[in-house]
């Protein structure tokens, strides 16, 4: 204990009347309050009590340091409350960092329904594709795919990002649909650049796996640009289930070969381990656990 404990120590001693119910307050036996007691007497060179079985009297030099011990002791439950107060009150700035795609595709419902809810809660979010460490660079949440090895970090099962292979009606009204995994070698596919070597989409269905080598003009690892580009019928996409909510619900692109199951991956909501979120960040984490769950709900009804 420091100095200042013993000081506040004092004066709660002073204002129970005894050691016994100064230390039930302090949280510590009669004897531990009865040495810290001393050991402040001895590093001030002064006494400060008068010690009788019935009564806690004053000298004059614990007279003259007790105003200064409970204002010392007032300030640190000042101080506790404070801190309190930050831990229970949504309010502050929360860092995060997630994919481009998947953060272009919630930051709406940011701004549309999260800020009204918690307007004191200030969003600062990073699209970045790459790895941060967030305790070095100072992040409170992260959204990333494959299971967590660092064991600073705490990751909860966010949504499983499946890819959805889709079209406009335009371009499958000019080219026709495919029904097959194989027809898809003979359409104009978006290829997504981000994964290098020849373009090889797999499927599977059961325990049945397809493999078909796709073509196309278009290459890009922007999820969005792909989007646009199937959204302006220039071709076949395959595209992350979390950016069609919209556009399957109203019929701007079509999900095609629904029977197959295409690329899937586990996302995570990661954060540093620590004994419990401040409200603001376990606020932000509770929307985006919601806001995903009520998408896979979405989508699983379309």
């Amino acid at each position: 204990m420091s100095e200042m404990d013993d000081l506040a120590a004092f004066a709660t001693l002073l204002e129970a009347g005894s050691f016994t119910r100064a230390a039930e307050r302090l949280g510590c036996s009669k004897g531990q309050l009865s040495k810290r007691i001393r050991l402040l007497e001895q590093g001030l060179g002064m006494t400060l009590l008068h010690r009788t079985t019935r009564r806690l009297s004053l000298t004059a030099a614990g007279a003259a340091l007790l105003p200064e011990a409970q204002a010392l002791a007032a300030q640190a439950t000042r101080a506790r409350q404070t801190l309190a107060r930050l831990k229970d009150e949504a309010a502050g700035t929360v860092r995060i960092t997630v994919p481009v795609s998947l953060g272009e595709t919630f930051f709406d419902a940011l701004q549309r329904d999260f800020s009204q809810r918690y307007p004191q809660v200030r969003i600062e979010l990073e699209l970045n594709n790459g790895y941060r460490d967030l305790l070095a660079d100072g992040f409170d949440l992260a959204i990333r795919t494959g299971m967590q090895t660092d064991d600073r970090l705490v990751a909860r099962p966010l949504f499983s990002m499946q890819e959805l292979t889709c079209a406009s009606p335009g371009y499958l009204q000019q080219h026709g649909e495919p029904l097959q995994p194989e027809e898809l070698s003979t359409h104009v596919c978006l290829l997504n650049s981000h994964y290098s070597g020849p373009e090889e989409w797999l499927y599977h269905r059961q325990h049945e796996l397809f493999r078909v080598r796709v073509t196309g003009s278009l290459a890009s690892n922007h999820y969005s640009l792909l989007k646009k580009a199937a959204l302006a019928g220039a071709g076949i996409a395959r595209l992350p289930s979390y950016m069609l909510h919209r556009e399957l619900a109203d019929g701007s692109l079509v999900w095609l070969l629904r029977g197959y199951q295409a690329r899937s991956t586990p996302m995570f909501l990661v954060h540093p381990y620590q004994g419990g979120l401040p409200r603001r960040t376990q606020v932000l984490a509770d929307y985006l656990l919601v806001w995903f769950e009520q998408g896979q709900r979405a989508l699983d009804g379309l």
